[in-house]
């Protein structure tokens, strides 16, 4: 069992998370582009940035390094020598932006092409005969604990490593998988380590090769990106400057739907593969587009079909996806039997539903309560009248009153935010008029955004669950709901910590007669913060209950991120408390009782522990037997945690009543319920939060205490 957090691979590709798009060429076509670029970056970032912060040698450090660590994470390819070279800009980065003037970027930038050429060599070489198995060697697998190489001969050193530790890796693996066989078949005859170990080179050679092969996509425009981010990085962390491609992809993730097929590809090689197709999208309907197909031509409507076989995914893309109503012609190798065909899918809006409100009904000593999961506070920022969280969840909520349910429990864990406007009208659903949140520009009193409607949606029982990952509007909502005391606050220790607000501004409309889309910048340009005056910067949301997860230990959230802005506080709004419960205090005590004194939370808390250990823990044995000594101990030790999740509350949930015609049309949506109605009565989490709903008793009246 592998319960470290394994690196081997993916540690490697840090760099190139974002990296799967771009031409085979390197060369800046428009160097005039970066100097605009710098040039409005800076305006509007010194002028409009909640952060009032000085362009100085503290800046200037803060970005030569963010750069060269964007560039060189796992310390590949830059040595002690390249980094002193460097250093000669480390202070004059800023002098250098004033003056729009880009040495450092263009030295290091330019080093890098260099090393990438070299280390392509390097692997090669390396992989090419067996390791020394039998050395004893680690290696640490945070860079942050590393230095740069000293020289050339340390460089390939850090490079044998880590490829070495990869090649073990699948060793061990594949020696499990033999092992595996033997035991159910006896007969079968065991492959030598020779054998393994050959193999197992050859298929780490062939991850480097298809690594390489996308790097060597990239293009000027996207290592400038790297830098550009470096830049306004050193504001804070949420500030990101956002290519035009990288803001299709935000608009998309936020709104929930796209024009197009509704199928998900991947770049497999120079091939571009079909994944998934999304239930109830163009090609889903169509019937002839399969998962594991090829696409290899793309065709608008009669127009000559378009050869995309070595295209960048990104521009693969492009070309499939259009507006509604349109048609495209995929010319397409089928997985099943190798044939060509040519499909016509007719596109549309995809709206994917993993992003959307979901809801189900549990009964409970024969009372029923609902069950809403809300992944995100989306909306569509170009189209008003589509769906959003706040209309969906208000009609979610009727839905589920007509089924008589007495409690109301939303799922926030995961949730890392969204669309504040849809955070404070959700708040609203569940009081009457008046203040949600206060909102602060730099240098300007707070704003107070109030839920102006008197209506409330829902006046039962509330509970909401969160964990670590809850973040931005779902603390907004939360936090609201906890400072009316309006609902109980269940989960994790404290939520994510992220109390900015972003806004997404076109650089266009700051430098208007430019012809080219310069892109966007995803600027901080607010704080938020409770209606009681508190921030939820670095803090969060403090549970009412807090409930032992993976995460507890963990270091995780905004207060541990380099740059985060600092927590304070403001004048507390005016708004009137509901206490809407007769029995808070004894339900929560009861609850926090109740799990300090279950052996399944005990054992929870226990294995966050050591997961926080092993996450400390960050070298690995590069001797094969020690390595796999080490993973059978780690394993052995790990079993004692193998029923930590294994659990079954035995209620049974069930999808509202206007779902099930629904099902009629789309069985995979079915599908979907079923699992996650199964998910659900297996999550002691669901369990402790509505047996702590069906506790819950208002008061009658309501009583209304003013502050």
């Amino acid at each position: 069992m592998k319960t470290k957090f394994l690196i081997p691979f993916l540690a490697f590709l840090l760099l190139f998370g974002n990296a799967t798009h771009a031409n085979n060429t390197t060369i800046n076509k428009d160097p005039e582009k970066d100097k605009v670029l710098i040039s409005v970056l800076n305006y509007m970032l010194t002028r409009g940035h909640f952060v009032e912060k000085q362009i100085d040698d503290t800046f200037s450090e803060h970005v030569f390094n963010s750069f060269i660590d964007g560039l060189d994470p796992s310390k590949r390819y830059f040595t002690q020598e390249d980094i002193k070279e460097f250093s000669r800009y480390k202070f004059q980065i800023d002098n250098q932006l004033k003056e729009l003037k880009l040495d450092f970027y263009k030295l290091v930038y330019g080093r890098f092409l260099e090393k990438i050429k070299s280390a392509k060599k390097f692997y090669g070489t390396i992989l090419d005969k067996p390791f020394n198995y039998k050395k004893k060697e680690q290696i640490d697998v945070n860079y942050d604990n590393v230095p740069f190489a000293t020289n050339k001969e340390q460089l390939i050193d850090y490079w044998r490593k880590q490829l070495k530790l990869q090649t073990i890796d699948k060793i061990q693996e594949q020696e499990e998988l033999e092992e595996d066989k033997f035991k159910k078949d006896p007969s079968y005859k065991k492959k030598s380590f020779a054998q393994i170990e050959k193999k197992a080179r050859a298929e780490v050679m062939k991850s480097m090769e298809e690594l390489y092969i996308r790097i060597e996509e990239l293009e000027h425009r996207d290592w400038f990106s790297t830098f550009l981010n470096s830049v306004v990085g050193a504001f804070d962390p949420h500030t990101t400057y956002m290519d035009p491609r990288i803001k299709d992809r935000f608009d998309q993730d936020m709104s929930g739907k796209l024009e197009g097929i509704g199928a998900r590809l991947q770049k497999k090689g120079i091939y571009t593969h079909v994944i998934e197709l999304v239930s109830g999208g163009p090609a889903w309907k169509q019937g002839e587009l399969e998962e594991g197909d090829i696409i290899l031509k793309v065709a608008q409507a009669d127009e000559k079909p378009l050869d995309i076989v070595g295209m960048r995914l990104d521009d693969a893309i492009k070309f499939i996806k259009g507006p509604k109503g349109t048609e495209v012609r995929l010319t397409v190798k089928k997985k099943l039997d190798g044939s060509t065909r040519v499909i016509s899918i007719i596109r549309d809006v995809v709206q994917l539903e993993e992003t959307f409100v979901k809801s189900s009904v549990v009964k409970i000593d024969n009372k029923k309560f609902g069950v809403i999961d809300l992944p995100k506070f989306y909306i569509s920022f170009d189209d008003k009248n589509f769906r959003d969280s706040a209309k969906d969840m208000a009609k979610e909520i009727e839905r589920l009153k007509s089924e008589n349910v007495e409690g109301l429990l939303i799922d926030l864990r995961n949730n890392g935010g969204g669309s504040l406007k849809t955070a404070i009208e959700i708040a609203g659903l569940f009081i009457d008029k008046g203040p949600i949140v206060q909102v602060k520009y730099r240098g300007e009193k707070p704003v107070v955004k109030n839920d102006e409607d008197s209506k409330i949606q829902w006046k039962k029982p509330l509970v909401i669950l969160v964990n670590e990952l809850s973040a931005s509007a779902s603390e907004i909502f939360a936090a609201a709901m906890q400072d009316y005391n309006r609902a109980v606050i269940i989960g994790g220790n404290q939520t994510y910590g992220k109390g900015t607000v972003q806004n997404i501004l076109p650089i266009n409309q700051f430098y208007p007669n430019y012809e080219k889309d310069l892109g966007f910048l995803k600027m901080t340009i607010q704080k938020f913060y409770r209606i009681n005056g508190g921030s939820t910067q670095m803090e969060g949301v403090y549970s009412d209950i807090a409930i032992p997860n993976r995460y507890s230990y963990m270091k995780f959230g905004e207060r541990d991120m380099d740059g985060a802005l600092k927590w304070d506080m403001v004048p507390q709004a005016k708004y009137v408390q509901t206490n809407s419960y007769s029995n808070f205090s004894d339900v929560v005590n009861s609850s926090k009782e109740r799990i300090a004194n279950d052996p399944k939370f005990q054992l929870v808390n226990e294995y966050a522990k050591w997961l926080k250990k092993e996450q400390d823990d960050s070298t690995y044995s590069l001797n094969y037997k020690e390595y796999v000594q080490n993973l059978k101990d780690r394993g052995e030790y790990a079993k004692r945690f193998n029923s930590v999740f294994k659990y079954d509350s035995h209620l049974v949930f069930n999808s509202p009543k206007y779902e099930l015609p629904l099902f009629e049309k789309n069985q995979d949506l079915k599908e979907e319920r079923e699992k996650w109605h199964t998910y659900l009565s297996k999550d002691m989490y669901i369990a402790e939060a509505l047996n702590v709903l069906s506790q819950l008793k208002l008061r009658v009246p309501v009583e209304i205490v003013k502050n």
